[in-house]
Parts: C-alpha cells; structure tokens; sequence
C-alpha cells in the first residue's frame, strides 16, 4: 500500500513539475505579492505626502479677521471670497475645494467628502480649530484667567505600538488574503488536470486497471496538489517578509517602526498557509472530480478564488475578533488567526481548532472523493 501511494505521488508531481502551466501557477503567481506590498506602500505614502497646494483653495462667504487671515497664511491656506451662489459653482468648476459659510459663530463647511475634498476637510478643521483656541484664549485672558489652567487639567499622551500602526496591519492583511489567493489559484489548476483532464484524456481508465486501490490514488493526487499550493504559499510568504523589509527601508510612513513579521509570526504563519493547503486542495479535488471535462472543472472551481478571498477581507474591514466558534469556520479561520499572529496575539487554542477542524473537513473531503473514484457512473459519465 505504501509503495503504491508513493509511486502514486512521484507520478503526480513529475507530471505537475513537467506541465508549464502548472508550474507558471505555482511559481509565477508569487511575484505579484511585492507588487501589491510595494504599491500598496507607495499609494499610502503619497496620500501622507500630498502637496497642501493640491486642496488649499477654500472658498468663504464673510470677512475674515486679521488674526484669521495670519493664520490661514501660516497654514498656507488660500481663501477665496464670494457668495454662496458663486462659490457653489466654484466648487463644482473644481476651482475651490470646499467653501465655508458663517452665521454668527456658527461654521458650515460645504463638501462632498470626495477626492481631495476630504484632504481640504482635514486642514479646514485644524485652521478653525487652532482659531477657536486662540479666541478662547483671548477671551480667558480678558476675564484674567490663566489658560493653562483651564485647558491643561488633564494631559492626554498617545502611545501608538507597532502592532497598532494602520499602514502595517492592511499591508500585512491585504497580503495574507493575496497569498491565500494565490494558493487556491495554484491548487485549482493542478487538480483539474489531474482529474477531470485525466478522464478527459482516458488516462484515468487505464490507471483505475492497475492493482492500485482507489484510495491511493486519491492521497497520491490529494498529497501532490497540496505540495504544489504550500511551495506557492512558502514562495508567497517568503516574498513577503522581502517585500516588507525593502518597504522598510524605502517609505517614510514606516519610519520609526517595525513592520517585519517576528520569528514566531513566521513559524505559525507556515503552519496556517500548510493548513490552508491541505484544505483548498482536498476541496479542489472535490469539486473537479464530479466535472466531465478539463473546461467543466475549471468553470466550477472559479468561485472558489472569491470563496476564499472574501470572508477574510470582511473579517479585516469589520474587525472581527478570533473566537473558538470562528476557528473552525471554513476560509475564514485562517485568516482572522493569521490576523492575530502578525499582531503578536498567538491564541493556541483557537490555533489547535483550525488544524483540528481541517483535518476533520479533508477527512469529509477524501471520503466523499474516494466514493466518486469508486462510481463508474460518476468518473466516466459523458
């Protein structure tokens, strides 16, 4: 029996390592990974970096005070006169940025909270607020009160720790789910070849007449598609940490922190993607050994790649905390616990559900594709 499920596997990865197309899955599909780091990274540093002379035209419809006017210069500020009417048109001629109007001490700022809209937001707020400080400070002086006094009661300090920092968690995140794409694109090619192309081809007939029993022939397929997607999800990995320290090194928005996965991070972080590879590719195999042909199969499989992306990626914009219950939710475990991992959270409890729960899902998914290979009906149906 050992000897037939190891001949079983050196055949199926000598046909996966001589097929071009299965090798470009495998192999080709990991360089995307920096690119989505690296241009991720370079899109967040040239939002932090934007030009205040891209949105510092503001339209406003009163008089403004000499002391307004010295600050709205010191924060480079341009501030553009008219009515309402007038800079409503300005605004939608995309000449001013937002426009504010006044009723008594009452502020209005007009926006539609798009494009650089949203930038002008942020700088309109920070004038008007230093304003509002300095006329409460004038006025405290006026009744001889000290300001400090008033506005200093309480210090407020933020401590931000690496793991909080927002750029690092969606780069780390958004590229899990990447190399989590990547591992179902590289199992899904393989184990339709493997299946619905052998039965396509005729192969399969002639291999179901030797003495091999079927249930070798499934964990000799199952065993070598799952090889090919954990060195597609070691590539992606190992392609991440590079990225990672390259963006380090390259982009300001990272200075003054660590964004590098720690030693542990990684050890758990291969135990997850194994994880995942083991159950992406019982799944595929699953699915495509019930197609007839090559073209069928590859139909089937193609929800998969938004099965396996979405859940994660609502998890992240959500927040979703890692619990017991989620551990063993399909697609979504391994995300929401690779999640804590990079955050320095190791919950071996929740870590043993999810190895646990995806043994038990591929012993459900080899029993189920054992019992087609054993239906004639089901394997040479046409």
């Amino acid at each position: 029996m050992k000897n037939n499920l190891l001949n079983m596997l050196k055949k199926e990865l000598r046909e996966l390592f001589r097929d071009k197309k299965s090798l470009a899955m495998m192999l080709i599909i990991p360089i995307f990974i920096p690119l989505l780091i690296i241009g991720m990274s370079a899109l967040f540093e040239a939002q932090m970096n934007k030009d205040i002379g891209e949105y510092n035209k503001i339209g406003i419809t009163y008089e403004m005070t000499e002391q307004e006017k010295r600050m709205a210069k010191e924060m480079n500020i341009e501030m553009i006169n008219g009515t309402e009417e007038e800079l409503k048109q300005k605004y939608e001629n995309k000449e001013i940025y937002l426009y504010i109007t006044k009723k008594d001490n009452h502020y209005i700022i007009n926006s539609n909270g798009s494009g650089n809209s949203t930038y002008a937001q942020e700088l309109v707020k920070t004038y008007l607020e230093a304003y509002k400080q300095f006329l409460q400070q004038q006025y405290l002086q006026e009744k001889q009160i000290d300001f400090n006094e008033v506005f200093n009661m309480i210090i407020i300090e933020e401590k931000i720790e690496e793991k909080d920092n927002f750029f690092a968690n969606y780069i780390k995140n958004y590229g899990f789910l990447f190399i989590i794409m990547a591992i179902t694109v590289s199992a899904t090619y393989p184990s339709t070849d493997t299946t619905a192309g052998e039965k396509e081809r005729g192969t399969l007939e002639t291999l179901l007449t030797f003495p091999i029993k079927s249930k070798d022939i499934i964990l000799g397929k199952f065993l070598g598609v799952s090889i090919s997607s954990i060195i597609t999800g070691i590539i992606s990995l190992v392609l991440s940490v590079i990225s990672l320290a390259i963006a380090q090194n390259m982009f300001t928005i990272y200075e003054g922190i660590n964004i590098m996965y720690e030693p542990i991070s990684i050890l758990f972080a291969v135990v997850v993607i194994v994880a995942y590879s083991f159950f992406i590719s019982g799944l595929c195999i699953a699915i495509a050994s019930t197609s007839k042909s090559f073209k069928e199969a590859q139909s089937a499989l193609t929800p998969l790649m938004f099965i396996s992306f979405f859940p994660g990626m609502v998890a992240f914009m959500v927040k979703l905390s890692t619990t017991p219950i989620f551990s063993i939710v399909p697609f979504l475990n391994y995300t929401m616990i690779f999640t804590d991992i990079t955050n320095g959270k190791i919950e071996f409890l929740n870590i043993a559900l999810m190895l646990l729960s995806t043994i038990a899902y591929i012993s459900l998914v080899l029993k189920v594709i054992i019992k087609q290979y054993k239906s004639e009906n089901v394997l040479f149906a046409k």
